[in-house]
């Protein structure tokens, strides 16, 4: 671990001090100047990891506020310099065909550098981690059993429904009580992000958000027709597919503690018993894949890279953490024994595979993927993986009970998505809203997504704090639409899987290996698919998606 900043000072110095002759020296300085970043980022990493495996522990907070504080803004400080030292030198034109996307994410970076913003992105990042304290400890009591959120979760499997509901609102009292600590601590992000867009010259969070990310490929406006196109043309098959769930269980309207169980009213499907079960299942299912892919995974469990049970007061969520140094990323997620541990697992295993294949690529800038292309090689897992579900899921039901499941969840993800996205969209664009304003607006897109599929009767208080639950929101804000543009191209390498598995893998491998060494779309286009937006393809591939869904009624 890095002591503190004077030991990494004397070795930003020497790169600035440094003065490349030819183009070759400066390619030498370049990648001498990225395995320095790496190192740093894999020091963070592991506080960050550690912070989240057990948030009650003072000096993983300590370890990793200390970052934050006194060394990352020096970081920032001395990595611009190099940054504008690289734009400068008369020889950088002739690494830029080799190292396009990282010399234009670089220029991005000193576009958007302001000394005033150092201080307020240590306060953000500060902020950001209250989330996962306050969520962290959230438990609930049920059948003699104290329970943390995920655990709880499992009841919304369970057949009986007066038991889901009764589950469904001790979770949602639970989070209750801190919702006002909740719009609190937003209110504060929300305020120190506008001010950090100002600081740069831009008139709200979102659009400068938008460059921060990145999003070289598309513009703000191509959001925006995303989210009213998935309200067009998601969200009425998303209805459809809830409309069998409803007439298969026989209700007269859906609840929101209906949407887990069964509809053909069986027992809730049970993955795993064990920790070591779980990861064995996991590493069989990737092998059948692909031989390598289980390797892959095989790697992180000797080497301890997982941590996938959840217990109290370990961080909500689940993640994969690339290591830039160790070259073997760590995966986390809060394991309860459900068909939804798999979704995650499987998840965050593409997103592993995704960091061994781009692995050999030696600029950080390279290695640290955009969510569209992180989120592609993931969703694809997903999709990919379960057609080899049946180490889970034996029994030839079972099986297509969990492949229904699965389908279900993408009809229904891309609205979600859409919703949290078109809610911060409006937040950081009306930064002076009041609380009554903010729900207000939160109910009139739970109403446009979900309106006609879900009752909300009783629950509209429930139904208003539903964003509170979201990490994004707080910990990564706009850090979402990526998950719809990527679903949509998961969808795209899954219908060339049904056609030729091992082509479609072979495109897939080809696109992931890719890093973030080309742009956005030249990278869906290795992978044998669209990077488009439009209603007509959004159309296309949910129809293809339901139709598939059809098959396992």
């Amino acid at each position: 671990m890095i002591k503190s900043w004077n030991e990494l000072k004397p070795r930003f110095e020497e790169f600035l001090q440094s003065n490349p002759q030819n183009e070759a020296e400066l390619e030498q300085w370049f990648l001498q100047r990225s395995d320095l970043l790496s190192e740093i980022d894999e020091d963070l990493a592991w506080r960050y990891i550690n912070m989240t495996r057990d948030t009650q522990n003072q000096d993983y907070q300590k370890a990793y506020n200390d970052f934050v504080e006194n060394i990352q803004p020096n970081v920032i400080r001395y990595s611009h310099e190099l940054n504008k030292k690289l734009a400068e030198h008369p020889f950088l034109s002739s690494l830029e065909k080799k190292y396009f996307t990282a010399i234009r994410k670089i220029r991005r970076e000193i576009e958007l550098y302001n000394e005033k913003n150092i201080q307020l992105m240590t306060e953000e990042d500060k902020l950001s981690q209250e989330f996962a304290r306050i969520t962290g400890v959230m438990t609930i009591r049920c059948e003699g059993k104290e329970l943390t959120m995920q655990q709880a979760g499992r009841y919304f499997y369970d057949h009986r429904r007066s038991m889901r509901k009764k589950v469904y609102k001790k979770i949602a009292s639970r989070r209750l009580k801190d919702y006002t600590k909740l719009n609190e601590l937003l209110d504060n992000l929300i305020d120190v992000r506008t001010q950090i867009a100002h600081n740069v010259g831009y008139d709200n969070f979102r659009n400068y958000k938008h460059d921060e990310l990145g999003r070289f490929d598309y513009t703000v406006e191509d959001v925006l027709k995303l989210d009213q196109g998935i309200a067009n043309e998601a969200v009425p098959v998303m209805e459809q597919a809830l409309g069998i769930r409803q007439q298969k269980l026989g209700l007269k309207s859906l609840k929101p503690w209906d949407m887990e169980v069964d509809i053909d009213k069986g027992q809730p499907l049970k993955p795993f018993d064990t920790n070591e079960e779980f990861i064995e299942k996991t590493i069989k299912t990737l092998s059948s894949v692909r031989p390598k892919y289980g390797e892959f995974f095989r790697t992180m469990a000797d080497k301890g890279f997982l941590d996938l049970e959840s217990r109290k007061g370990k961080a909500p969520g689940g993640y994969n953490y690339p290591l830039l140094v160790s070259n073997v990323p760590f995966i986390f997620m809060n394991a309860a024994g459900t068909i939804t541990d798999v979704h995650t697992i499987v998840h965050e295993a593409g997103h592993a595979v995704h960091s061994f294949l781009s692995s050999n690529l030696q600029v950080i800038e390279q290695k640290e993927l955009p969510s569209e292309v992180a989120e592609l090689a993931s969703m694809s897992m997903e999709l990919i993986s379960m057609e080899h579900w049946h180490y889970f899921f034996p029994d030839e039901n079972d099986l297509k009970r969990a492949k229904r499941y699965q389908l279900e969840s993408v009809l229904r993800v891309l609205p979600w998505i859409s919703l949290i996205d078109s809610f911060q969209q409006w937040i950081y664009t009306n930064p002076g809203h009041s609380t009554v304003e903010r729900y207000s607006w939160w109910l009139s897109l739970v109403k446009k997504y979900f309106g006609k599929s879900v009752d909300w009767t009783d629950v509209e208080w429930y139904a208003a704090n539903l964003w509170q639950k979201q990490l994004h929101i707080f910990e990564v804000p706009f850090y979402y639409i990526e998950y719809a543009i990527a679903q949509l191209g998961a969808i795209a390498v899954w219908r060339n899987y049904k056609q030729d598995p091992d082509r479609a893998l072979d495109m897939y491998e080809k696109a992931l290996s890719l890093g973030f060494s080309r742009p956005i779309p030249e990278i869906y286009s290795a992978a044998g698919i669209k990077f488009d937006f439009s209603d007509d393809y959004i159309r296309q591939l949910m129809d293809f998606v339901f139709e598939q869904y059809k098959e396992l009624l």
